[in-house]
């Protein structure tokens, strides 16, 4: 049986581009994988803490050394890598804020990254074998050809992680001038219909 794993980073909602992308997405990994299994993530009801110092000391002491209090500070991450590894397509899902992604995206990727989990200690991906896609609403264009092409580093930083872990297999749906959708431009549906392909193709891969 096929998981999909969808991780989803904005604080929107329903009024979200990249959720709503990200819904259109599902339904189309469903149809195309009727036995499959959805697991969602929602960072911004996952209570992520950023690395501080407890959890460094954490994740640098040996299992079998670790203080009950340091398995503690380790345990959401421990829960997060091992959704990752089961998955076998995994959805990142992102606003893009001032060309980045946000804090708690990041957060995340900061307790997935893990030395001897994720990563091997002589820096070799560790998750193999696997898909990603990752779906991308931003107020600016950043598509080839546009003049501020060099400020998506949202994409590049999302596709540099998840090399670095082992998954090269990756597909880009870029929602790019979402604003039309906040400024009542262009309604949610039309903006999201007009992805609708690319996500299809995404999500039968």
């Amino acid at each position: 049986m096929l998981k999909l794993l969808v991780i989803e980073a904005s604080p929107r909602g329903e009024q979200s581009v990249s959720h709503n992308m990200t819904r259109r997405f599902v339904h189309d990994w469903v149809t195309a994988h009727a036995d499959g299994k959805v697991i969602h993530r929602n960072l911004l009801e996952t209570k992520l803490r950023f690395v501080d110092n407890a959890w460094l000391q954490a994740y640098f002491t040996p299992a079998d050394k670790q203080s009950p209090g340091m398995a503690d500070a380790l345990r959401l991450s421990d829960e997060l890598v091992e959704e990752l590894l089961a998955a076998d397509h995994i959805v990142i899902a992102t606003p893009v804020y001032n060309y980045n992604v946000p804090a708690v995206l990041k957060a995340w990727v900061d307790h997935i990254v893990r030395k001897g989990m994720t990563l091997g200690f002589d820096g070799s991906g560790l998750v193999t074998g696997k898909k990603a896609t990752v779906l991308i609403a931003s107020g600016g264009i950043y598509t080839e050809g546009s003049p501020i092409q060099d400020r998506d580093i949202a994409s590049r930083y999302l596709r540099l992680i998840l090399g670095v872990i082992g998954i090269s297999d990756v597909t880009l749906v870029a929602g790019g001038g979402a604003k039309a959708v906040d400024l009542g431009e262009e309604t949610m549906q039309g903006f999201v219909g007009k992805l609708g392909e690319q996500l299809k193709l995404a999500a039968n891969v």
